[in-house]
């Protein structure tokens, strides 16, 4: 597990792909990536369900330790709203083997980040869990990463405020998540830019560098996968083959390390 304090206190945005298995995390390693992101929409799609509180700390925690035992880079976690006891969270994290889990304020069931529906818990709420997160990872170097939810229930003033509260709670990084547009990113910028900032998006990474965020969570990677696979496999049925190399079967193999197993 690679140090991603190290990596946050030095120069350049830290780009985080997400990815859903051990396989991605592997092929965005030897891509050249400085840390990976298991994401909760994707660990839940794997199990063909939806990103609604269906799975579970187990679950999440089982995808995690997979992932960081694959690859070398720092591992982010989406540990959703604690599951109801914050401080074990943190622990079965810790033990999984990553570097940092983001807590976010939405109602349980929650929702993904970029669809409507959303609630959030009051602040003083959240602002405590961040202190008992904070507080169960003292002993560890796990980064805690606190985000809210609030910008599409109730608009920036409210988010601004919640992260400032979560920050002097001692969150690490704060993480503002449905940030649709540049002029969403440049609002929260322009807005929080004192606090070391999360980016989710689909902004290009020099752009989100220049805003000032520090770690940056590439959905598009995830996005990408579904649709290559999504139309690979419609040209698959359509035409009955798919033009690819058999080489490819090797490569696949190097990449979950076949010479190292002998």
């Amino acid at each position: 597990m690679g140090d991603l304090r190290t990596l946050l206190a030095g120069d350049g945005l830290v780009v985080a792909p997400f990815v859903v298995d051990a396989l991605q995390a592997r092929v965005a390693e030897d891509a050249g990536a400085r840390a990976v992101y298991v994401t909760g929409f994707g660990t839940a799609a794997t199990y063909g369900v939806p990103d609604v509180g269906i799975i579970g700390l187990d679950e999440i925690t089982a995808n995690a330790r997979r992932i960081a035992a694959a690859v070398d880079v720092p591992v982010v976690a989406d540990a959703d709203t604690g599951y109801g006891d914050v401080a074990r969270t943190v622990e079965a994290h810790a033990a999984a083997g990553v570097s940092a889990l983001h807590l976010e304020d939405q109602v349980w069931p929650k929702r993904c980040g970029f669809f409507a529906g959303k609630e959030v818990v009051p602040a003083e709420e959240m602002a405590r869990a961040v202190t008992h997160a904070v507080a169960a990872a003292r002993d560890t170097d796990l980064v805690v990463i606190a985000r809210t939810d609030a910008l599409q229930p109730h608009g920036w003033d409210e988010v601004v405020g919640r992260v400032r509260r979560y920050r002097d709670a001692g969150a690490d990084l704060c993480f503002v998540d449905g940030l649709r547009t540049r002029a969403d990113a440049e609002e929260c910028a322009e807005r929080l830019g004192d606090v070391p900032l999360v980016y989710n998006g689909l902004l290009p990474a020099s752009e989100v560098e220049a805003l000032g965020f520090r770690l940056m969570l590439a959905i598009a990677s995830m996005l990408a996968a579904f649709d290559d696979t999504r139309r690979r496999m419609r040209a698959l049925l359509a035409g009955g083959t798919l033009d690819v190399d058999l080489d490819l079967l090797h490569e696949m193999a190097r990449t979950v390390g076949l010479e190292e197993a002998g």
